[in-house]
């Protein structure tokens, strides 16, 4: 549709354009930049206002997202292919996009200084990426983006019908304007208080323009994880986040378990790797030595215990089993006699996005929480600066703060049992670990974690389900148009419909309150390699899901006529 054809009011848009130039008056009055960074925030502005301006204005039928199709028509996309994308293409896809995803974790930001605080360090391992990279940022402006789409349409603050294509059109456009809007919120703040510019890049350019080549390295290398994960979906297997959350907690897995190296700042010459910790405990120490605390360290000592391994395993197995667990309604072909087959309704029906979304809200709310505490200028903001009622940091550790008070500590995941077993267990043994917390603290931390996590993973998915068309009349729908139907009941989707309804809706509770569960009490149980037990939960998902993708693509390149039954052309 081109902007002519989109009907408008411009005075609709004069109230919201003069609040958000009153906006910039106010902070340039408050805070009287350099005559650089004034420009550069007036012209950030300047982008804002006019897509207030393109939304407000829109005088037409339904959502006022619809004003913004001129610009989702023009932003930098990925093209759907044209039919049937062959097996072996996709595989090419998927891994050339993997090796492409590692390359950039290595590719370090150009004109970083060498200390820099990681924000999302806690969640590094299912955000992906990695610190001080062009991968900085990783997935957490596309599931941000998602994350205020799916509330925002499920609350009915934003009026689009996902079941009309056009909406549809502008639901999935308004997410990547989001994803672009994400990717400065969360950019902007860390480098201009905790991603400081080197001295040498300082000198030559000055510090306003050095932190705008920060931002715009973040910002190009966000983008194109956008843009990876869109190739993924498009011509790949699965989806890029998945795949880039699976690479990343391998890759941490791997080298928590075999690496030979000591932990960084570690005072002693003992492997950090589990295997590696071992051998070296067992050839170095005398069997006075293994008795008087070799084997307790072994066992529970950080970074990466026996227990965690072992941890890790109970994680993958319960996850492997729970995965494979559904309900099978049976279905026969109208027309052709004798062909049936069954629909497979997983306990975990929401399968794992519920809980990627949880995990990158928390990371949201610990870095905001973060940079109200510590962030020179946004730590001087009314009500919300330096308030520990939102979050107070324990800075001692530079480069990974901790959370000690308010909301950002009770949400803080529990990352291993020394986190919260050992103190509870022998307090004068491992009292430590309590951080100057009372017992009773330690059990309310538990307590709040485990419920935002259930809690939040079942409104989530509630959320998934009504976005990705899996409700009862979506699947009544995708059963009718392949010719099968559930026996002896008439061949109509509302009947359908209705006896998915027994099933779906309380099924897709159930299954968001279980992943959140597991993903709590994986990460109070601990893993190697600092992957934390929402990582291997969500990695162990994603490799089971792949398995069953490629297993259907293999399918269907052996049986064409396969591909309309699985939605493909």
């Amino acid at each position: 549709m081109a902007e002519n054809d989109i009907p408008r009011n411009p005075r609709q848009a004069l109230g919201p354009c003069l609040f958000m130039i009153l906006l910039y008056v106010l902070w340039y009055n408050w805070k009287s930049p350099e005559t650089v960074a004034g420009t550069l925030m007036g012209a950030g502005f300047i982008v804002l206002t006019w897509l207030v301006y393109m939304g407000s204005s829109y005088s037409g039928e339904g959502s006022k997202l619809h004003g913004l199709k001129p610009i989702i028509g023009r932003m930098p996309t990925i093209k759907k292919p044209d039919g049937h994308v062959h097996f072996r293409t996709k595989m090419t896809w998927t891994l050339t996009i993997l090796i492409v995803y590692f390359a950039m974790t290595n590719v370090a930001i150009y004109g970083l200084g060498g200390e820099t605080i990681d924000l999302f360090s806690q969640y590094r391992a299912i955000l992906a990426g990695a610190s001080g990279s062009l991968m900085h940022l990783g997935i957490g402006p596309i599931v941000t983006g998602s994350i205020i789409m799916q509330l925002f349409t499920g609350a009915k603050i934003i009026n689009l019908n996902l079941q009309n294509p056009k909406d549809k059109e502008i639901y999935q456009g308004t997410q990547k304007v989001l994803v672009i809007v994400m990717i400065i919120v969360e950019s902007v703040p860390q480098v201009f208080g905790f991603l400081e510019p080197s001295a040498a890049i300082v000198s030559d350019v000055g510090l306003t323009w050095a932190r705008m080549t920060i931002i715009t390295q973040l910002a190009i290398g966000s983008y194109l994880v956008f843009l990876m994960d869109e190739s993924v979906s498009k011509w790949g297997i699965g989806s890029g986040i998945s795949l880039f959350i699976a690479a990343g907690v391998s890759q941490a897995i791997f080298t928590g378990t075999l690496n030979w190296e000591p932990a960084p700042g570690s005072q002693t010459e003992t492997p950090s790797g589990t295997f590696p910790m071992i051998l070296w405990y067992l050839k170095n120490s005398s069997t006075s030595d293994l008795s008087n605390g070799g084997y307790e360290a072994m066992l529970l000592a950080p970074p990466n215990p026996l227990v965690a391994l072992l941890g890790t395993l109970v994680v993958f197995f319960i996850v492997v089993y729970v995965e494979s667990s559904r309900i099978e309604l049976p279905l026969a072909h109208g027309k052709v006699r004798g062909a049936r087959g069954r629909y497979p309704i997983r306990l975990i029906y929401a399968s794992n996005i519920p809980v990627i979304l949880m995990a990158a809200l928390l990371a949201n709310v610990n870095m905001f929480a973060l940079l109200f505490w510590s962030h020179p200028t946004m730590s001087t903001w009314p009500i919300f600066g330096h308030n520990w009622r939102l979050g107070a940091f324990d800075t001692t550790d530079g480069s990974n703060p901790v959370p000690t008070m308010g909301l950002a500590y009770y949400v803080n995941r529990l990352a291993g049992l020394q986190d919260w077993f050992l103190p509870l267990v022998s307090p004068e043994k491992y009292g430590q670990y309590l951080g100057g917390h009372e017992p009773w603290q330690l059990v309310a931390h538990i307590i709040v974690y485990m419920g935002i996590m259930v809690l939040g993973s079942i409104v989530f998915a509630k959320f998934w389900i009504e976005t990705t068309n899996m409700g009862p009349a979506d699947v009544a729908k995708q059963i009718q148009g392949s010719g099968m139907q559930i026996p002896g009941f008439r061949r109509d989707p509302r009947i359908v419909e209705k006896v998915l309804e027994r099933y779906i809706p309380t099924v897709t509770v159930f299954s968001g309150a279980m992943v959140g569960f597991l993903a709590a009490g994986a990460d109070m149980i601990g893993t190697v390699g600092q992957s934390s037990g929402t990582g291997v939960l969500l990695t162990v998902g994603i490799m089971i899901r792949m398995y069953e993708q490629i297993g259907k693509e293999q399918m269907m390149e052996m049986h064409p006529v396969l591909r309309s039954f699985f939605g493909e052309e």
